[in-house]
Formats: structure tokens, C-alpha cells, sequence
């Protein structure tokens, strides 16, 4: 038997080919492990520093920024224009750090077959990961490199 959102699938065993009961059964264990990992993809986050160490991010699981840190002596030889830069590349590798954490969280619920599959159809592809997991950042900066 499967169960998916409450509806109870059963499959007369003797019909079902062992390989495919093999993969229901993962597909329900990872059901099942779906609110554990809901919970621990809540508590993700991504921290980075600046280069200079002078700023500090972090952001959650959705890249929304949670905490930044300026140390006083930046404000020493203000260039607001290089704060700027500073925080918004700061932020977008914490913003990477929190995505990859939850990339993996996500990648470990799939069998390991699936990563086999994914290396010998699309061995191009760094991860399994989906497109969508790309930051906000990213795309903007796609975008404004095309203008």
C-alpha cells in the first residue's frame, strides 16, 4: 500500500514488479520524511563575511536577510558606493551557503539512483538540484549584465 496526501493506493502484491514495490517503498519513506525535513529547512541558515571581515550576513532559508553585522571602523573612510557592493556580495554568498544547505537537505531524501540517472543522462549538470533553487541575486545580476 501507498499513501500520498491522505489517499491510501494499494497494489495487489503478486502483480507488482519487485523494482517498482522497491521504489514505492522509498517514494513512501521520503513521504513520510517530508515534515522532518519541512522543520530543518526552517532552521537553515547562511552566514558569510566580507572580504575585509568589516560585514557580516545572514539570511534564511529563503535568502531574506536575518542578521547584519557592520563593524564601527568602516565608517572611517565612508564610500557608500563600496558598502554597497560590499553588503550585496556579502549577502549573496550567504545567500549560496543557505541554498546549498537546502539543495542538500533536498538531494538526500532521493534515492541514490536518482543521482546515478541524473550522471549518465545530464552529466553536464553540477546537481540534481532544480533550476528554481537559483538566487534572486543570480537572476538579477543576469539581467543586469544583458543590459
Amino acid at each position: 500500500m501507498f499513501e500520498w496526501q491522505g489517499e491510501k493506493f494499494e497494489f495487489h502484491e503478486e502483480k507488482v514488479d519487485p523494482i517498482f514495490q522497491q521504489l514505492l517503498d522509498q517514494l513512501q519513506q521520503t513521504m513520510n520524511n517530508v515534515p522532518e525535513i519541512q522543520r530543518k529547512m526552517t532552521e537553515v541558515t547562511g552566514t558569510a563575511w566580507s572580504d575585509d571581515r568589516m560585514i557580516k550576513v545572514v539570511v534564511g532559508p529563503r535568502g531574506q536577510l536575518v542578521d547584519l553585522d557592520i563593524d564601527p571602523r568602516i565608517f572611517r573612510k565612508p564610500d557608500a558606493a563600496a558598502m554597497r557592493s560590499q553588503i550585496l556580495a556579502t549577502t549573496q554568498k550567504a545567500v549560496r551557503e543557505a541554498t546549498d544547505k537546502v539543495n542538500e537537505l533536498m538531494e538526500s531524501q532521493f534515492p541514490p539512483e536518482i543521482e546515478e540517472m541524473r550522471q549518465k543522462y545530464i552529466p553536464e549538470r553540477e546537481s540534481s538540484a532544480p533550476e528554481f533553487t537559483r538566487t534572486d541575486a543570480e537572476f538579477y545580476a543576469e539581467r543586469e549584465d544583458g543590459k
